[in-house]
């Protein structure tokens, strides 16, 4: 990691700016352990950090990323299930309050998604195999009327968001505290260009800006 110049210049200057005012914060965490109330389920794309996107500080957000935000259903057989071991700690052993899935504008798996879609040819790869959970959600996104390329991303980025709300609801240990009250369940979709943050209203279905102001 040396020989990566980006990322030592980075370090020294979190140490010589960043860290001096959250030391103690750190040193607690370190101590006592991490206790987030809030779990966010986000795409690994680059443009989309949600520490940053929510101004989060360290210990205060437990996050997983993959490619898309996607959570797969509930299945307890023998393959490896990273999004699924991480939601299980975060809910059973952290017992986070808050489960927010977020999405973002022009997301490269959904398009790859898409053109596989469109081709024909979805593919064997890894990633093919991953989006594939998307399938379930084509018929609501991809609906007859909806002209234009960007205009089916962005129907399949919010629909992928409220799918893998679905899946989430799912697992027997999300549902029980959901059901007592003790975990609440929130869809979100960031504008990458804009910085526009939308929310979902879980009961008209609709994402909603939230405003940039109270």
């Amino acid at each position: 990691m040396q020989k990566v110049k980006r990322l030592v210049e980075g370090y020294r200057s979190f140490l010589k700016g960043r860290y001096p005012h959250e030391s103690a914060l750190y040193r607690k965490l370190g101590e006592e352990g991490q206790h987030p109330n809030i779990m966010i389920i986000a795409c690994c794309d680059s443009r989309v950090d949600p520490a940053t996107i929510f101004g989060a500080t360290p210990g205060e957000l437990f996050v997983v990323r993959n490619v898309a935000n996607l959570v797969p259903p509930f299945e307890p057989h023998g393959d490896y299930h990273g999004t699924s071991a991480a939601l299980e700690f975060a809910v059973t052993s952290l017992e986070v309050e808050h489960i927010v899935v977020l999405g973002h504008a022009r997301c490269g798996g959904i398009q790859a998604f898409l053109d596989g879609v469109d081709s024909g040819k979805p593919g064997d790869s890894f990633i093919a195999k991953w989006m594939s959970l998307l399938n379930p959600a084509r018929g609501a996104a991809l609906r007859p009327g909806l002209v234009g390329q960007e205009a089916r991303l962005r129907a399949l980025e919010l629909e992928g968001i409220r799918h893998s709300i679905d899946n989430l609801e799912t697992f027997p240990f999300v549902r029980e505290r959901e059901n007592a009250g003790r975990l609440t369940i929130h869809g979100g979709y960031f504008g990458v260009a804009t910085g526009e943050l939308l929310s979902l209203n879980r009961e008209t279905g609709a994402f909603e800006p939230v405003p940039a102001q109270d």
